[in-house]
């Protein structure tokens, strides 16, 4: 199953070819994509170094954005699956052989990586806004997604040659709205456990618009089929 690894970046020289690395030296025939989504600073030379391939927007976008062009680039190229990570270091690419594991041996067509069953040093409000959103989205699907805002996951590549032209989010919402229009079309997600790495760094995502964001989704998707 030839698996492509997409981590979308913005601002990260000084973590993310240590993620890269990290992939690459799993030793399992893994390609990598960094897509800089508008970096003002070095990611895209430190990403390369590392041994990535290098997709380029030359303002910032979005996460969503900078997901959905490393999806249609793993459709041009014929892939099968794409994992999904960020390139900050708090997903740990040791996990990969678990999706891999996991998707071999319940067949479905979306893994998505749980951290709700160790929360550790979580933020209180993140696992609040993680735990809130989970069961809106898996009431919305009919399906269990313990961690519908996780950005670790594996993803058959038929999916997203299915709906990626679909996306109308761009930002974080983008990882809600993926597995709200797999469902509509009659994909499986499943989960497997992983452990987040925090270090401390402040996040991107803004607790009121992008709740905001998450519920004009909602709304938007009652009329999805």
């Amino acid at each position: 199953m030839r698996t492509l690894v997409v981590i979308p970046c913005k601002d990260l020289e000084g973590e993310v070819g240590e993620v890269v690395r990290g992939v690459l030296g799993l030793n399992l025939g893994l390609d990598v994509v960094v897509v800089n989504d508008g970096s003002t600073d070095g990611t895209s030379a430190a990403a390369e170094a590392a041994g990535a391939h290098v997709l380029e927007h030359e303002v910032n976008l979005g996460k969503g954005a900078a997901l959905k062009t490393g999806f249609e680039y793993a459709v041009a190229k014929g892939y099968d699956a794409v994992v999904t990570m960020d390139g900050d270091g708090q997903h740990d690419p040791s996990a990969i052989p678990d999706f891999l594991d996991a998707l071999e041996k319940c067949d479905a067509d979306i893994i998505v990586g749980t951290r709700m069953h160790a929360v550790g040093e979580m933020p209180k409000l993140r696992i609040w806004t993680n735990r809130t959103t989970s069961r809106i989205v898996s009431l919305i699907t009919g399906q269990d997604i313990p961690d519908s805002q996780s950005g670790y996951r594996l993803i058959r590549v038929r999916v997203l040659r299915d709906i990626v032209k679909s996306f109308v989010t761009t930002r974080y919402d983008t990882e809600s709205e993926l597995l709200i229009r797999a469902a509509r079309r009659g994909y499986t997600t499943a989960a497997v456990a992983i452990t987040s790495i925090y270090t401390g760094a402040v996040s991107h995502i803004n607790p009121i618009v992008d709740t905001l964001r998450f519920v004009r989704l909602v709304s938007r998707s009652m009329f999805w089929r």
